[in-house]
């Protein structure tokens, strides 16, 4: 089964507001990184707006011709943009308002009902779920309860002991990947992956639907070009 990359553009917009004005163009790199092979587009925005706008969101789906993956906490005012927007995949993240970034994954036991209730607002829209969970058999249980299609599997623990040489780690993601097919969910997966790492958790972790990749895909960007790198990512994400 071939992975799917979605990029994430929250960095382009956060060299976008630094400078304030339009520049880089985020509507653009979405039309480039589908063009040079990204199988779906990623946006993050959160409260203060700090990189992606919501006006970007709306601007966005009328380029985004490949999958639309809006991720956020599922405050009120994110519930009306994805509702408004409709992309293909809303992913629910557990983030405080003031949080730098994402840090962990949701409680789906003790979150259930609220979850319950988000859930089935989005999918009687025809958009399908995924919600933020770590690498936790009992949390992936508790997913199956919410109704959501799929879970999205943390993995900055991982990015961060494979760095270490602590490669086993990638047994948790692996057990929780295989305990979420046989639930009959669909397994994404996202944070901290990068080109020294993807290969390797490609490899261990199966049925993985798609990567969410943003930060060190932008980074990577840098030196070789992202024409190159999404290559790149496509290759190592290959069966």
């Amino acid at each position: 089964m071939k992975t799917k990359l979605s990029v994430n553009i929250n960095k382009i917009a956060t060299l976008r507001n630094a400078r304030g004005g339009n520049y880089p163009d985020v509507i653009e790199f979405a039309r480039l990184a589908q063009d040079y092979g990204a199988d779906g587009i990623t946006i993050h925005p959160r409260p203060d707006e700090r990189h992606i706008r919501y006006a970007d969101a709306k601007a966005l789906r009328s380029v985004v011709y490949t999958e639309f993956n809006i991720e956020g906490n599922p405050i009120p005012k994110f519930i009306d943009l994805v509702l408004s927007v409709k992309p293909e995949q809303v992913t629910l993240v557990p983030d405080d308002p003031n949080q730098l970034t994402s840090d962990h994954g949701w409680d789906t036991i003790k979150h259930k009902d609220y979850l319950i209730d988000v859930i089935s607002e989005f999918k009687n829209n025809g958009i399908r779920t995924s919600i933020f969970v770590d690498p936790d058999l009992k949390m992936v249980e508790g997913a199956l309860a919410t109704g959501t299609d799929r879970i999205e599997l943390y993995t900055e623990s991982y990015a961060s002991e494979y760095a270490k040489g602590h490669k086993d780690i990638v047994k948790r993601f692996a057990e929780s990947a295989k305990l979420a097919h046989e639930l009959g969910l669909g397994i994404n997966a996202g944070h901290d992956l990068n080109l020294d790492n993807i290969r390797f958790f490609k490899e261990n972790v199966p049925y993985l639907d798609e990567v969410s990749i943003g930060h060190a895909l932008v980074v990577e960007s840098l030196i070789y070009g992202m024409q190159n790198v999404i290559g790149m990512y496509q290759n190592k994400l290959k069966d």
